[in-house]
This record gives structure tokens, C-alpha cells and sequence, in this order.
């Protein structure tokens, strides 16, 4: 069936001057999408020139003009025609040239290295397929030591524990159980749209070659430490895996802090619940590679889900930890309704027992909101909108319903949008992590009820939210590591910043632009510029703007593999 793509922005490559005023996709477009430039400050009305690859000389015109309101700046939006034929094309302005890609997998290479960062990440191995980036084994967490707040009579304080694998968090090296769990649900999510792209999709990693496509391969790298986060004796679930304090820009060799398992939470083990309920469905067919992992998934997420049931205020409270305290990332969260109606609603899905449909219907969400850690509500609506046959059309009519109302409101201002996007017309729009959340996740979403539709009505302004992710922003950066002209060198990442290798892992996406800047705080910082869509700072220090996380990559996985499963 032909695609059909509404206007965005192709890729531009080999921009003489970083400084340009011309903003861009540097990745690449498809042929069937149109093409539009971003030029600030300097109208390009008959200034613009497009040579395409058989030598032919195109004057592209202004569509529109816009201007920000924050900065008030004048942006104007240059159509640059129907170009399909593949090649590159050739941009001049004002002494100003850059070549353009079309081509029909614009986001195979960008979309791989998203998936791959996984494997660069995992603790516990030694790297040994990552090139340059390999490294000796750290972190082995075969000697995890019990916190006082995890304490039980079977476990005591100071019980040691094994809890090896799983991935590091963020630029730190601790594992959390909230995180680590949303983020393999949403790539769920993702692979249960497109399971044939997910199934082809090959990242060198030593699984690869298995009976098990390398994409459920790396999740399960995490779902086995996800186990052992999980107290045998009760069903309930560790918080995290931690370090008192933060350790130093070093290599995980060069760690030395103890590492603790600490209090369980009714967030953290709704979470577990969940993930392992529908991985307990989507590894069935693979138990050649992981023999009878399904029904221990299916125990251990039962399991938990009682236990959650038994303590429904067993929120993580981080300020009540003593002995030692412990100042790494919280993950706090005092509302475990989302949580609940997730794992309700992934348990119904796999076991039909009427007491996780009762559950899933009181904790239904009033309305649909974009997937984030802290709201893991979309995840359950997910379950409820992919599943055929749940047995309860009206929830899923309200459902669907929702989300629906959700994209209209989503896409209604692209028309008069500084970039030509869904994403950044709203201060709202920018803040810690907001590249993932507010942008990977909203596109994400989008291409979701396109799906269940069988329409190509939002495809279009997905394809847009790439365009801006990738180049056509207010800063000209494309935001994910080793890819365009213009990309973050120096991401708060404990291992890029300690190892011998200039360039940091590539398919890493940072935060993104954050007006709070809580990272001047520490004093030695100073952002380019206060407006919220400019206030991003490519240094290490940065981890309010500059930082990674395994959730954010998890929405850039899910985004750009669906955009490259268009093709």
C-alpha cells in the first residue's frame, strides 16, 4: 500500500557552519514525504537554492512565517518541493550549503544504534562486541548487601544477595526496578505493532544467532536482574539496586561503593508485575533460548501483584532511609493508581481471571496521557487496545476514545508551530527529560492509533516530531549521539565521559531542553539562553539537559524502529 507522508523535514548533511541559521532533519526523509526547511531570523524568499542529483536548479518558496513567544524571534518555513527521486540534494544560502538525503530507510542505521545502546549499557559482563567501546566486566553485583528498610526475619540487614545483569540506569550506575520495568513495557509496546520488524532486526550482540529475535534477547538481559529484585519469601519487589551516593565520573571498574537492595515499593512492584506478566506471553515461543522462563515470569507476577494488594501505601520514601543513607535517584512516586490499572490490566490479558478485569476497571485512567515512568497508565490502555478479544468492548470504546481526543489536541497546532511539528508550541512542552516524554512518546503514540485505525492520518505529524528531535529545533542540534551534523558530544554518562574515546556511545538520546535548569545550582554552569525551547547546555556537568536515561532511549527505540518498520 502506497505511504503517504504529510510535510516534514528531510535529512541535511555537511552544514559548513554549526552556526547556521537553516534548521533541519540531518538524518534523512522518505521519498514520499515532503520537505520543508526552517530558516531564523533572515527572510529566504528567492535566496534558497536546491540542486538535485541529476543537476537540476530548484528556487524553493516561503510557506509561512512564524514567531516564537518566547523569543520572538521570526522563523520562516521553506517548502522545499516533492523531491522522491533518492540521492542527495544540493542546499545553498547565503554562502551557507549542506546536502539533503532521501532515501527509503532514513532511520535504519539511527533506529539499530537506539536498540544497540542497550548492550553498550549492561552491567555485570564485560563488553566485548562494542568496538572501541569495549570494556572489562564491572559491577558483577554478586555480593548485593540487604538495607535495614529491606530487612526482614529471613532476610536480615547485611544479608548478602546475588543480583547481577539488568542495564545502568542513566549517567549513573545503579539499577532501578520503576524504570527498568517501564522501559521494557513501552519497547513492548512498540514490538507488539511492528513484531515482524522487531523479529528481523539484528544488533551484534552476543545472543545474536540464538532461536530468539536480538530484540527480546536484550529485554531479557534485564529481565533476569528484574528477578532478582524480587524477595522470595513475600513476592514483593526491591526499589532499587544502589550505591549510598553517586559514584564519580569513573569507570565501573573503579567503583568501590557497597551496593545495597532497599525498601520495596507498591510503584516498583506493580511495575515488576506488569513487564513480567506480558513477558511471560511474549517469550513463550522462545523457550528453546529461555526454557520455562514464561511460567516463572507468570508466578513471579502474580506474586507481586498480591503483594502490592497487601501493601497499596508502601510508597518508596527515600528521606526515612538510614544506615546508610542513600542519595541516588528516587523514582518516588505517592500515586499507584496507573500502576495498579497496568498490572491489572497486563494480568487479565494473560491469565482471563475476573479479579484482574475488576481491579483494571476501577483503576481506569479518565483520560489518556503520554507514557512516562511516573504515569504508566498508556501502558495499560495499550494492553487493553492491542488485545482482540478482552471481553469488555465498552472499556475498550472509552479507551480508544481517549486517545483519540488525545491526538487531536496533540496535532492542532502544527499549522502555526515555529517548526512544523506537534511537539514544542508550549512552555509545558520543554523540561527534564522532554525529548523522550514529551516528544519520542508523543509521536510514539500517534503512530499507536494510526495502527489501530488502519489509517496514515498521524503519521504524518509523528514523522514531524522526528524532524524536530533530529535537527529542526530552536538549538540546530540533532539530539541522539554520533548521528547528523550537529550532535551532543558531551552527555552527563559516567562511561563516556572516563574512557579513552572522544566521541560518547552513539544512539544515545539526552533530555533535551529544560528552562529549570536545576543544574546551575551547583554553580559552575551557564546556559546559552533562558527560553525553554533553547535552554540546552552539551556539557557533562549538564545532567538537567544533557543526560540519558534507559527510559528516554526505551521512547527512542520505539519511535524511530516504528518509523524505520514504514518503509
Amino acid at each position: 500500500m502506497k505511504k503517504v507522508f504529510c510535510i516534514g523535514i528531510c535529512g541535511l548533511l555537511s552544514v559548513t557552519s554549526l552556526q547556521a541559521q537553516i534548521r533541519y532533519n540531518q538524518v534523512g526523509c522518505y521519498p514520499d514525504q515532503e520537505k520543508v526547511i526552517v530558516v531564523e531570523g533572515v527572510n529566504p524568499e528567492g535566496k534558497v537554492r536546491v540542486t538535485t542529483p541529476k543537476g537540476k536548479l530548484l528556487t524553493p518558496k516561503v510557506m509561512r512565517e512564524a514567531v516564537s513567544p518566547w523569543s520572538g524571534k521570526t522563523r520562516y518555513l521553506v517548502d522545499l518541493g516533492d523531491l522522491k527521486a533518492q540521492g542527495k540534494y544540493h542546499v545553498e544560502m547565503d554562502g551557507q550549503a549542506c546536502d539533503l538525503l532521501v532515501t527509503k530507510r532514513p532511520y535504519q542505521n539511527i533506529a539499530r544504534a537506539s536498540l544497540r545502546l542497550f548492550y553498550l549499557i549492561r552491567s555485570g559482563i564485560a563488553i566485548e562486541q562494542g568496538g572501541v567501546y569495549n570494556r572489562p566486566l564491572g559491577h558483577p553485583d554478586t555480593h548485593v548487601l540487604i538495607h535495614p528498610s529491606a530487612a526482614t526475619e529471613k532476610r536480615p540487614a547485611g544479608t548478602v544477595i546475588s543480583s547481577p545483569y539488568g542495564w545502568y540506569d542513566a549517567g549513573d550506575y545503579n539499577k532501578y526496578v520503576v524504570n527498568s520495568a517501564f522501559s521494557i513495557g513501552l519497547m513492548f509496546a512498540a514490538y507488539e505493532q511492528q513484531r515482524d520488524y522487531f523479529d528481523r532486526l539484528t544488533t551484534d550482540i552476543p545472543e545474536s544467532g540464538n532461536k530468539t529475535p536480538d530484540f527480546l534477547d536484550e529485554m531479557m538481559f534485564n529481565l533476569k536482574w528484574l528477578l532478582t529484585m524480587q524477595d522470595p519469601d513475600d513476592g514483593g519487589v526491591y526499589h532499587k539496586l544502589t550505591t549510598p551516593n553517586f559514584e564519580g565520573f569513573v569507570l565501573p571498574t573503579d567503583c568501590h561503593q557497597t551496593r545495597y537492595v532497599v525498601a520495596k515499593s507498591v510503584t516498583g512492584t506493580l511495575d515488576f508485575a506488569a513487564v513480567m506478566a506480558d513477558a511471560a506471553r511474549l517469550f513463550a515461543p522462545y523457550q528453546k533460548d529461555y526454557p520455562d522462563f514464561p511460567a516463572q515470569a507468570a508466578e513471579a507476577a502474580e506474586r507481586a501483584y498480591l503483594w502490592a494488594k497487601e501493601h497499596p501505601t508502601a510508597f518508596y520514601r527515600q528521606e526515612q532511609l538510614k544506615d546508610p543513607a542513600v542519595s541516588t535517584g528516587t523514582y518516588g512516586d505517592g500515586n499507584a493508581r496507573d500502576e495498579f490499572f497496568w498490572a491489572a490490566s497486563a494480568l487479565y490479558r494473560l491469565t482471563r481471571k475476573p479479579e484482574y478485569l475488576a481491579d483494571a476497571r476501577q483503576y481506569q485512567p479518565q483520560r489518556f496521557s503520554t507514557p512516562s515512568w511516573g504515569n504508566v497508565s498508556a501502558l495499560g490502555t495499550f494492553e487493553w487496545l492491542t488485545e482482540k478479544n478482552m471481553q469488555a468492548p465498552e472499556d475498550e470504546l472509552l479507551l480508544m476514545t481517549q486517545l483519540l481526543t488525545y491526538c487531536e489536541d496533540a496535532v492542532k497546532d502544527v499549522e502555526t508551530s515555529c517548526f512544523q511539528s506537534p511537539f514544542g508550541n508550549n512552555a509545558r512542552n520543554f523540561g527534564w527529560g522532554c525529548l523522550a516524554e514529551q516528544c519520542c512518546c508523543q509521536a510514539l503514540v500517534l503512530l499507536y492509533a494510526d495502527q489501530l485505525m488502519g489509517t496514515t492520518k498521524y503519521r504524518c505529524y509523528a514523522l514531524q516530531n522526528a524532524d524536530y528531535l533530529l535537527g529542526r529545533n530552536a538549538t540546530g542540534y540533532c539530539y541522539v549521539t554520533g548521528f547528523g551534523d550537529k550532535s551532543p558530544m558531551h552527555p552527563h554518562h559516567r562511561i563516556s565521559d572516563a574512557d579513552a574515546v572522544e566521541a560518547p556511545f552513539p544512539g544515545m538520546l539526552v533530555g533535551g531542553p529544560n528552562p529549570g535548569q536545576q543544574d546551575k545550582a551547583d554553580g559552575h554552569l551557564t546556559y546559552p539562553s533562558n527560553y525553554p525551547d533553547e535552554s540546552y547546555l552539551d556539557q557533562t556537568e549538564s545532567y538537567a539537559s544533557n543526560e540519558i536515561a534507559i527510559n528516554w532511549n526505551a521512547s527512542l527505540v520505539a519511535f524511530l524502529c516504528w518509523l524505520d518498520a514504514l518503509k
